[in-house]
């Protein structure tokens, strides 16, 4: 064995969710399989009925419900969240499908320490329907992106992408099964960069 080898000390990862939690999952089994030197200290989702709590709770990982019908106005609900996730000092940030649009504040509060996947090949087709969308333009190809988030909607600089072909058999449902797939594997990659210091914003 190499001695010189040191292996990143894990980081910390505080998960945001709203759904099935699919990414959630596919960051907990790289964790589990020894391929992602990270720890998630806390999954927090907005909405008490997503299954990507069950996820957590099966996995033994800290997990908690902030509603926003619990608060008057955004700001009051992101000044909620944000002490909720410092609590945890987390080094980053992972949005999982978490269907809110975040304050700018609350955003520059994590600069550089928040990463989203979204389901296109950024810079096309930001916001909701990407599958569709790319569908109805004719696109010949399709598929996901890791970026650190920022202020602008989908629109932080971009660390990692994986591409599916349309079929012409395909429609909104098949093109999204796969794309998911592509998800599962460059999320976990994406955080691993992080994790490792072999990101840099130029």
């Amino acid at each position: 064995m190499n001695q010189d080898v040191v292996s990143p000390s894990p980081i910390r990862l505080v998960v945001l969710i709203s759904g099935h939690g699919s990414n959630l999952q596919a960051i907990i089994d790289n964790i589990t399989n020894k391929n992602l030197p990270a720890q998630i200290v806390a999954v927090i989702s907005n909405k008490a009925d997503a299954y990507g709590l069950e996820r957590a709770k099966k996995a033994g990982i800290k997990h908690h419900v902030l509603s926003y019908n619990d608060f008057t106005d955004r700001e009051d609900y992101d000044l909620a969240l944000k002490n909720l996730i410092d609590e945890y000092q987390p080094d980053l940030i992972i949005l999982a499908g978490f269907m809110r649009i975040l304050s700018d504040e609350f955003v520059e509060h994590y600069s550089q320490k928040m990463m989203n996947i979204h389901p296109s090949l950024l810079p096309k087709y930001k916001g909701l329907n990407t599958h569709q969308r790319a569908l109805d333009a004719g696109e010949k190809e399709h598929g996901c992106s890791v970026h650190f988030v920022t202020t602008e909607l989908d629109d932080g600089p971009v660390i990692l992408q994986a591409t599916v072909n349309i079929e012409d058999n395909d429609t909104a449902e098949t093109l999204a099964t796969r794309v998911h797939q592509q998800e599962h594997r460059i999320y976990p990659e994406a955080i691993r960069l992080f994790a490792e210091k072999k990101l840099k914003l130029k």
